[in-house]
């Protein structure tokens, strides 16, 4: 009976060092994906410029 209460504590240990590295990995992709969003925010304002550099869109083109 000892061995199997030992094998069971062990087993749970493992699974909390992995539930954690699991919560580890999913806030790294959650800070990513909110990268990710900011970055395809940014491309469709520029799209919706006219792919225009940034701060170049109210200057006259030099031939005006």
């Amino acid at each position: 009976m000892e061995d199997r209460i030992t094998e069971l504590e062990i087993r749970l240990a493992l699974q909390d060092d992995l539930l954690d590295e699991l919560n580890k990995v999913v806030a790294r992709q959650q800070q990513q994906l909110e990268w990710l969003a900011q970055e395809m925010r940014g491309v469709t304002e520029r799209m919706q410029d006219g792919f225009k550099p940034a701060g170049m869109q109210h200057e006259i083109p030099p031939h005006y």
